[in-house]
């Protein structure tokens, strides 16, 4: 039986035509696929071999390239600042609260923890929502965290694909060499958080409800989460509203990933947005004054010792993350700026009522020349200088009135005056700086180096110098003790003229310090009578006493041996003086005034430490008799209103000091535990009080000092004990300090001098 072919179906003209071209068709599209396919198969390729630019190594991927701020921490654990070009703080992830990886996970990538860094269902669903105009991002947790880490996103769409597929293989390099929760905490380190310059969860935290990471609420971490994708748009300061609808469908997501329950979703959604907003700003905070002179004693330190990162490229103390551990006490140096505040606001009204209704013109020397030295040192006269503008253009600016800012002790004020105005009104400011350190550790707990760091960056605990005054006196009776003087001897009270290379000196004494017939040597330092510390520096000559100070740790330019040493005619800083005051506390030894313990980088590595030195500047006798001495000034002398007014009757050692025209006010005091200096005075020597009674250290530096010891003591926690006296030396001490004791053996060295004819 033939085999017959079965009938081939009928094809009109038409389709016969119509067939070739469909096969044809059909193959041009598959080649097309394919051709795409393998074009960005050898795109992907070629961004894999760097082709388009190098890929993050694994050494890149342990050290990221991010703009770290460097952290000053307090020795109680308090962060006193930081030091940034963004302001950026690491977080561990076991700081973090739960309610900000659960917004984050429910908002930017619900199956984090099912991909490998890619999530591919992810990515064919967002091609479909796009494809229908629903516009959607598809970047998981680790890939917005390469982009964040390595690069800007690109605008150029070309660019941007090759970037994408960057981001791909860094994310699945990031998955194969960190963990979730280490991805988690990076990626929540590098957020840009918009405004203020805040970058990372940590800085967020603080900056807009001023709190750690760990204490944020399900509404406060849902707000800050919001902000991820559009830290502008969803500004809670800018954009209220915007931010409160975004901070509720965060919430929402919350709920639905059954991170919360619809009604804790709903109770948190009915919240107000509750914002504590504190900007950072290094203007502000504590210790401002000290932050600036740490940050260029670090640097200095970093450069002088050679010490650089693992590439050989130096240390950014704005961007390398370093941890900054000082000795700074954060709740003294609370306490001290607080002091500063109370009294120097009641300070400057007496100042200011002072001078009302005189001519400063006519009663400051060369008042003329300090303001028009003023207008040559201002911002406002550089930048017209700059403009290219006439001395006379100047001038006549300075006397046109302007909108400018003003400090005052109630807070920067806005105003519209002359500038010239303005300069003459600072000049009126006066100053004041505070330090206090513990003087057997040198450890220094308290740093305010002037009225605001906003209007006034000099520092006047360190880099400023100012005459010293009677603080000076006890350098001199130190010598004198340690030559077997005791503090009861009798000296009388009348003139003495020192001659030096035939000029001779003779120190002035006011009518009512002179109306004794003799003072012994503590009533006379308490009192501070010129006379009799002159005869002291007659006695001991300034020689001997140049070299006590300079072992002491003052080494002023100007510190030469003259007589009028004893009335502090050098110039010397707080910080100096401070430190040589605490040699009298801890029995004679000067230990280095120290406030930086320790530098370590982002990884907890010490780059450098501090050990503070020690020198034995006095015997310990002399300096236990000293403490005996300075308690006098203030049981008896020019430091009384410390007990009478303020109460403070424990063991204290102090000295006030003022200067000629009552220029500079000071008072030191010692504890065992505690040596602080204080020092009030305006920038220029000229501007001062016309009268001792108010320009006197008793009335400008005593009572910060006192606010500043009752706040301290009021605070147990701190360890500095009210009632603890002065230890006398172990092997005892051979020099009278019982007045009524020494006397009689005075009386009985008389009797027996008389005897033997002498």
């Amino acid at each position: 039986m033939r085999y017959k072919e079965p009938d081939k179906p009928y094809l009109s003209p038409k389709n016969k035509a119509t067939e070739p071209n469909f096969r044809r068709y059909n193959i041009t599209f598959w080649k097309l696929i394919a051709g795409v396919f393998f074009f960005f198969v050898l795109l992907f390729a070629a961004v894999a071999f760097q082709f388009f630019g190098k890929l993050p190594s694994f050494r890149d991927l342990e050290n990221p390239k991010s703009n770290l701020a460097s952290e000053i921490w307090s020795e109680d654990k308090q962060q006193l600042g930081t030091y940034y070009v963004q302001n950026r703080s690491n977080v561990n992830y076991n700081e973090l609260s739960p309610n900000v990886v659960h917004a984050l996970i429910a908002t930017e990538d619900t199956r984090f923890y099912d991909h490998s860094g890619i999530d591919f269902r992810r990515v064919f669903s967002i091609i479909f929502y796009n494809l229908i105009g629903k516009k959607q991002g598809g970047s998981t947790i680790t890939q917005q965290l390469a982009l964040n880490l390595f690069s800007e996103r690109a605008h150029n769409p070309f660019k941007r694909i090759i970037q994408k597929m960057q981001e791909w293989i860094t994310a699945v390099k990031i998955e194969r060499n960190y963990t979730k929760e280490e991805i988690l905490t990076m990626y929540l380190n590098t957020v840009d958080f918009g405004a203020y310059n805040t970058f990372g969860i940590k800085s967020a935290a603080k900056t807009y409800f001023n709190v750690t990471p760990a204490q944020l609420t399900p509404s406060q971490a849902a707000l800050l989460v919001g902000m991820v994708n559009g830290p502008g748009i969803y500004s809670p300061i800018n954009h209220p509203e915007n931010a409160l609808k975004r901070r509720n469908f965060v919430l929402k997501r919350m709920a639905d990933e059954n991170f919360l329950s619809e009604g804790q979703a709903t109770e948190e959604g009915a919240k107000p947005l509750g914002l504590n907003f504190k900007p950072i700003d290094n203007n502000d905070g504590l210790a401002t004054y000290f932050r600036a002179v740490l940050k260029k004693d670090v640097q200095k330190t970093l450069a002088d010792q050679a010490i650089t990162k693992a590439d050989g490229t130096p240390y950014d103390l704005d961007r390398d993350g370093l941890k900054i551990y000082t000795t700074i006490n954060y709740q003294m140096q609370d306490y001290a700026e607080q002091a500063q505040r109370e009294y120097m606001r009641a300070l400057q009204v007496q100042f200011n009522n002072h001078w009302r209704g005189h001519s400063l013109w006519k009663e400051i020397d060369h008042f003329k020349d300090i303001l028009d030295q003023g207008m040559r040192r201002s911002d406002r006269y550089r930048m017209l200088k700059q403009d290219g503008k006439s001395d006379e253009e100047i001038r006549s600016d300075f006397n046109t009135p302007s909108k400018m800012d003003l400090f005052t002790w109630r807070g920067t004020i806005d105003t519209t005056m002359k500038p010239i105005d303005s300069i003459v009104y600072t000049k009126l400011i006066l100053r004041n700086a505070i330090m206090s350190m513990d003087p057997t550790t040198g450890y220094i707990k308290a740093w305010v180096g002037g009225d605001n760091f906003e209007h006034f960056k000099y520092d006047q605990v360190k880099m400023g110098t100012r005459q010293v005054g009677s603080t000076a006196k006890p350098f001199t009776y130190a010598v004198a003790i340690e030559n077997g003087m005791s503090p009861c001897m009798e000296v009388p009270v009348e003139p003495v003229t020192i001659v030096t290379d035939g000029k001779a000196w003779t120190p002035y004494s006011p009518p009512k310090d002179n109306i004794y017939s003799s003072l012994s040597l503590r009533k006379a330092l308490a009192i501070s009578h010129n006379w009799i510390a002159a005869n002291m520096m007659q006695v001991v000559g300034p020689t001997a006493v140049v070299n006590l100070i300079k072992k002491m740790g003052v080494n002023s330019p100007n510190l030469q041996p003259y007589p009028s040493i004893v009335l502090g005619t050098f110039d010397a800083s707080v910080f100096d003086m401070t430190a040589a005051y605490s040699v009298f506390a801890n029995h004679g030894a000067w230990t280095e005034p120290t406030y930086l313990l320790r530098v370590e980088d982002k990884n907890g590595n010490v780059l450098f430490d501090r050990k503070p030195r020690v020198v034995v500047a006095m015997n310990e006798q002399t300096a236990y008799v000293m403490t005996y001495m300075l308690k006098g000034v203030i049981q008896e002398g020019t430091g009384w209103r410390l007990r009478s007014k303020y109460g403070l009757t424990n063991p204290i050692g102090g000295k006030t000091g003022t200067t000629q025209n009552n220029s500079d006010g000071w008072f030191i005091g010692i504890t065992p535990q505690l040596a602080t200096g204080v020092w009030t005075g305006c920038e220029d020597m000229q501007i001062h009080f016309r009268s001792t009674d108010l320009g006197e250290g008793a009335n400008t530096a005593l009572p910060i000092f006192a606010l500043y010891m009752k706040k301290v003591y009021a605070n147990q926690s701190l360890g500095i004990k009210k009632n603890v006296d002065f230890d006398p030396p172990k092997n005892g001490v051979s020099i009278t300090m019982d007045c009524g004791a020494y006397n009689q053996q005075q009386q009985q060295k008389t009797e027996v001098d008389k005897q033997l004819g002498f």
